[in-house]
């Protein structure tokens, strides 16, 4: 099982994944692709403006004069290229550079190419805080707006699946609400107790699974007792399910910001993985991304 974020990058070394970067005039994400090439962790593809990425590459010392870089220019292009060499197999991770994600995901979800499995796309976000004691995955902080039921439960399957690849094999999932109690006038508490219900019954694997429940008693067994409640995740959770992409993003931003967290994220649901990083995301955490991606 996964306990650091560095732990991925030692796991994917030598994997040699070969992995295409969608918009790749874009230093920031080229500065990961340089680290994660170091490592062998993939064979980058450039897809994008040729001279732009040769500056791009420039700029952080990267030699890319031996590597296929396609000569595209609007997104579109760029989008419907990558997603056709992934549909023929010729890569096994998509990397979103400098492209809108709305253009990137269109083309994924394309029948035509058959990386849509007819699932649900969800982000996942597995991160490394200081003051937590352990690894914690979060979702959905990046894609589902406002996710319905139907969509909740497709995002704590997505999540599960991911954590188990990961060697979590009975994952402790929080079903995250402002408050503990069901009640009819806050809808995220009563989505909560249904997903519970539902994963009591074995809808999702193996898991330990319980909701609604705020964050506070989700992650410290200490604010549990205080609490005087009870809950199988007892204050220990390995995944945080948030109700809405609002919570989702503005918890992402606090513990990146507040509290120093790493991170390593994917968008998963489809064929194969998409890593979709944030220009506020660290040089690591997106090496860590492209290395979590890898590995799936």
């Amino acid at each position: 099982m996964i306990t650091k974020l560095e732990e991925l990058c030692k796991q994917a070394q030598n994997s040699g994944k070969k992995a295409i970067i969608a918009g790749s005039n874009d230093t920031h994400v080229l500065e990961a692709v340089k680290d994660a090439k170091q490592l062998n962790i993939i064979e980058p593809i450039f897809i994008g403006d040729r001279k732009k990425t040769e500056q791009c590459a420039s700029t952080v010392n990267f030699n890319i004069s031996n590597f296929e870089i396609i000569d595209c220019q609007s997104e579109s292009q760029i989008a419907q290229k990558a997603v056709e060499l992934m549909h023929q197999d010729k890569a096994d991770i998509l990397i979103k550079g400098l492209i809108n994600t709305a253009v990137i995901l269109k083309w994924v979800l394309n029948k035509d190419y058959n990386l849509n499995t007819g699932n649900l796309l969800s982000h996942v976000a597995l991160m490394e805080i200081p003051s937590y004691h352990k690894l914690i995955f979060i979702s959905d902080v990046a894609l589902n707006i406002a996710p319905d039921l139907e969509q909740k439960a497709s995002i704590v399957l997505n999540s599960i699946i991911l954590a188990n690849k990961l060697g979590y094999e009975k994952p402790k999932v929080a079903l995250i609400s402002s408050n503990e109690k069901v009640s009819l006038k806050l809808e995220s508490s009563v989505d909560a107790a249904i997903l519970a219900k539902m994963g009591d019954r074995g809808v999702f694997g193996p898991c330990i699974i319980d909701g609604p429940l705020a964050l506070d008693i989700a992650i410290s067994k200490e604010a549990l007792d205080q609490k005087g409640i009870k809950s199988q995740v007892n204050g220990d959770a390995d995944i945080l399910i948030v109700p809405h992409i609002d919570a989702g993003n503005v918890l992402y931003k606090s513990l990146i910001h507040f509290a120093s967290a790493e991170t390593a994220g994917v968008i998963v649901g489809s064929r194969k993985p998409v890593v979709v990083t944030s220009r506020a995301d660290s040089a690591k955490s997106k090496l860590y991304s492209i290395a979590l991606s890898s590995l799936l």
